[in-house]
């Protein structure tokens, strides 16, 4: 194949600095002896300790206070069980009590992988041939509990990249839920989830047609407060609860920088990750341009595809996504919509590459089937590698392929602009396999990536070593497509 793939010296690797102070419960019980054992405290020694826990921590968080204190927050309807008023609490005894409910979690600590790249929303301030670019990455800490950081970067005219400095303070959002849902919608992922209408239905009776958050919420924690629940039924009001949750609204401090902004899982239909972010900058038939990422929420029974917005990388709307063809993983959007109707590829099966048509984003149904497996080195799997790219030629998609000892490798295949059902042309061999240096990491014997871009006449190709550390590498883009299209 005649297409020679310019691998660059740039590594990003995990780095286990970079921690956030994360909530932390040690299990009901204890924390009724902590928060009892602390209220005996005097205000002194109360005192002591607070300064103590400052002085140790001083200068790796922003606000430290502010975060003990809204972690206690989290105990206050534990507080009315045992009697005591939250509201009666000291500044102190709140910090304290926090302070004890706080850890530091090291969010790169095992793994910075799963790259995509996109044209930064800021293109201001830059020389001929510069583009400002935001890249994203799945961060993988202890337990592989995974979530998404940004760094920012300058594409110079002979495609260096340029890294900002990463700042020090890792700053988690504010989180907002949404308020009211739509039942029929809400029935409808309930049955695309497989949730047992027989533990939920007497709920889900009781509630209108629009109906609040807290309605369902505390609805399902009273009965869910109940001990004589057997196991089934338990699940079947948490995967409730854990649907309601999966709405909800991030916004960080304008001050912070973007490398200091982490999206850490923040539902429980999330609890144990959140995976594989594809970012595509979407431009909307009336000339309005907005950021979507597709991404993988895992709450270690189900999986959910999820849909994160923002137009600032400030603000951020989190949703669930709804349809027959709404499983799995792999979602990937168009970066524009196909005749009237917004795009994405998908892996519903596990195993192909589909390509499914909606009238709405959230909402996927009749996935059409454009790639199976057909070499040796994606003979288990084919899926995307993040949102297509648009080219005079058609539409470039970068795909994975599965082979051998569950060798990943990075391939190309180009697809009709108007119909993208259409394939024009497919590598008969990989773009990106696995170097020697490369096969060694969290999870050997891998290349991967979740979206790339053009410019200056090549393809920006970041990709993932080994589920550890991440490069990039260029490819020409007319040597790229004269393959495709032969």
């Amino acid at each position: 194949m005649s297409i020679s793939v310019d691998r660059k010296p740039l590594t990003f690797n995990p780095d286990s600095k970079r921690v956030v102070a994360r909530f932390f419960q040690s299990g009901e019980a204890r924390s009724v002896k902590m928060i009892n054992k602390i209220l005996t405290y005097t205000p002194d020694k109360v005192n002591d300790i607070l300064n103590e826990t400052f002085e140790h921590f001083k200068g790796r968080h922003r606000n430290l206070s502010k975060i003990f204190q809204q972690h206690c927050g989290n105990f206050e309807n534990l507080m009315e069980r045992m009697g005591i008023d939250y509201h009666e609490l000291t500044d102190q005894q709140k910090m304290l009590i926090g302070a004890y409910s706080t850890m530091e979690y090291s969010i790169e600590s095992a793994a910075l992988f799963n790259p995509s790249i996109i044209e930064d929303l800021d293109q201001s301030f830059l020389k001929k041939g510069e583009k400002r670019v935001i890249l994203s990455f799945r961060a993988t800490g202890e337990g592989h509990l995974s979530s998404i950081v940004f760094r920012r970067g300058v594409l110079d005219a002979h495609n260096q990249l340029h890294m900002l400095k990463v700042k020090n303070h890792i700053d988690l959002p504010e989180v907002g839920s949404k308020m009211s849902y739509d039942k029929g919608r809400f029935i409808t992922k309930m049955e695309e989830m497989h949730i047992s209408k027989r533990y939920t239905q007497d709920i889900i009776n009781s509630l209108g047609d629009k109906f609040e958050y807290y309605d369902l919420k505390n609805s399902v924690n009273k009965i869910l407060e109940q001990n004589m629940l057997d196991d089934s039924k338990r699940l079947a009001l948490e995967e409730l609860t854990w649907l309601v949750d999966s709405y909800y609204d991030l916004s960080f401090h304008a001050e912070s920088d973007i490398s200091e902004r982490v999206i850490f899982p923040n539902s429980p239909a999330e609890v144990k990750g959140i995976e594989d972010a594809r970012f595509v900058r979407f431009m909307d038939d009336d000339d309005s341009e907005i950021v979507y990422a597709t991404y993988t929420a895992y709450n270690g029974y189900t999986i959910i595809p999820k849909l994160l917005s923002t137009q600032d990388f400030q603000d951020f709307r989190i949703m669930p996504i709804h349809g027959t063809a709404a499983q799995n993983k792999n979602f990937a959007l168009f970066p524009r919509k196909i005749k009237g109707k917004y795009a994405t590829l998908a892996r519903i099966d596990g195993m192909n590459n589909y390509i499914i048509y909606s009238d709405r984003v959230t909402l996927w149904n009749d996935p059409i089937k454009i790639q199976t497996p057909e070499f040796n080195w994606d003979l288990t799997q084919i899926g995307n590698c993040g949102s297509p790219i648009e080219t005079d030629e058609g539409w470039l998609v970068l795909t994975h392929g599965v082979g051998p000892m569950r060798r990943y490798c990075i391939a190309a295949s180009l697809f009709d602009l108007d119909d993208p059902t259409k394939e024009i042309g497919r590598l008969k061999e990989p773009l990106l396999s696995p170097l020697e240096e490369e096969r060694e990491g969290y999870v050997p014997n891998v290349v991967y990536s979740c979206g790339g871009m053009i410019h200056n006449g090549e393809l920006i190709l970041p990709y993932a070593v080994s589920d550890y550390s991440s490069s990039y590498a260029t490819v020409n883009l007319k040597d790229l497509l004269r393959e495709l299209k032969k």
